[in-house]
């Protein structure tokens, strides 16, 4: 793949320099394990659980991680020890704990996962007090070159308190909007030329992940019913979860139901964005809305052709989920915010809610190159129920350049995510 900068990159070098255990949490394919192999010192101590092989032998001696944490050479400096896929051995965690809590100084932990299901249904040791976690995502825009109509853009003019926070050189390779869309960011699909290739490894990330690696790591009594839930919520990405329309449409309870969308959240396949709870109006809704992690893999997991012809028959709606995602992952990164929704049940909505302490961000995501202030509407009148939270509203779309729609309303191209 080569070796391009990630964003988080700079965050994590300065975090594994404090004297915790460091967790670093994500899906599958988000380049994990390549970020932390490029910060480690040389002779670091690698154990990869990925390897069935490595998986079973420190599974059936547990008392083995110690031993060769032990044999490393005690001196001034740190022995650092990366543990890749570390929920697969939850027993690990206890020994680090053991470790630690000995010698806060002798080693330097730093562990991978993907899945923090098992860990949590075997009540495993999570080294409260003792560990800093983080969440790595796909890519986001601001980890690419810039489009080549935007040489002279910089994220510093970005409306969002994430703008200034720029990715280390050098970046992925340019792609279009169209590609994003139906392709996804994650980091092996990025960098990949040819849209069979790409789309060979969604299906395979499809069948292999999110069919069998979730059948290993899960006790699901129902296969061919969590299948059909997996299409359906694929389906559905992006919506409002009613878990009584989906039992019925599913032919699944709603108990089990729920539980398949905590076991995605778990797997780090999809996260939920909450309803905003901060209108006067008392019609508002209150379901959440959930999304795939990456269009890719909900592009995949429905069974769609992958290919940019894709994006004619359903464009708002990748683009809105896209949208989600580069929103989700920003704020994961900057800390600065949360990301809600705003809907009611006499029809005003706005598709996403940036909530930074008392000030709001409305956020409006429309397929078209020229918005315009009808596009606006729903941002008017959120901002006039709020006008004390509310400064600015922004409409975010396809636009080449950024344009003042008037009454405090700001339409954005969509790289400025």
């Amino acid at each position: 793949m080569g070796t391009y900068g990630r964003l988080f990159e700079p965050i994590l070098r300065e975090k594994l320099a404090r004297p915790f255990v460091h967790v670093l949490f994500g899906g599958r394919q988000t380049g994990k394990s390549t970020l932390v192999r490029g910060l480690l010192p040389e002779g670091a101590l690698i154990i990869d659980f990925s390897d069935p092989k490595e998986r079973r032998r420190f599974s059936e001696n547990v008392g083995l991680f110690v031993d060769i944490c032990n044999a490393l050479p005690a001196g001034r400096e740190s022995e650092w020890v990366f543990v890749d896929e570390a929920q697969t051995v939850p027993s690990v965690f206890d020994s680090i704990q053991s470790l630690y809590d000995r010698d806060k100084t002798r080693f330097r932990f730093v562990l991978c996962g993907s899945s923090a299901r098992r860990l949590r249904s075997q009540s495993a040791n999570l080294l409260p007090g003792r560990s800093m976690r983080y969440l790595l995502h796909p890519l986001v825009s601001r980890e690419y070159e810039p489009v080549e109509r935007t040489q002279g853009f910089s994220a510093k003019a970005s409306p969002f308190s994430w703008g200034n926070t720029l990715s280390q050189p050098p970046r992925f390779p340019c792609r279009s909007l169209e590609d994003r869309l139906v392709f996804g960011d994650l980091p092996g699909v990025a960098v990949l030329n040819s849209e069979t290739d790409k789309a060979d490894l969604l299906e395979t990330y499809a069948a292999a992940y999110l069919e069998e690696e979730i059948r290993r790591e899960t006790v699901v009594r129902e296969w061919g019913a969590f299948l059909r839930f997996l299409r359906f919520a694929a389906s559905d990405a992006g919506g409002i979860v009613n878990f009584s329309s989906i039992s019925r449409e599913t032919g699944i309870s709603s108990p089990t139901v729920k539980s398949y969308y905590q076991l995605l959240e778990d797997m780090f396949v999809g996260f939920s964005v909450p309803a905003y709870s901060g209108s006067p109006r008392k019609s508002v809704l209150s379901s959440p809305r959930f999304f795939f992690f990456d269009n890719g893999v909900r592009n995949a997991a429905l069974g769609l052709p992958l290919a940019e012809g894709l994006v004619r028959s359903e464009p708002g709606r990748l683009f809105e989920h896209w949208a989600g995602c580069q929103l989700w992952r920003n704020l994961s990164y900057s800390k600065g915010g949360r990301l809600e929704y705003y809907r009611t049940s006499d029809g005003a909505e706005v598709d996403f809610i940036v909530r930074e302490g008392e000030n709001v961000i409305p956020i409006e995501v429309k397929w078209t190159e020229n918005p315009s202030r009808k596009d606006a509407r729903h941002l008017k009148a959120f901002m006039a129920d709020q006008p004390e939270r509310c400064g600015r509203g922004f409409i975010v779309s396809r636009c080449p350049y950024v344009l003042d729609l008037g009454d405090s309303v700001t339409a954005i191209p969509w790289w400025y995510l």
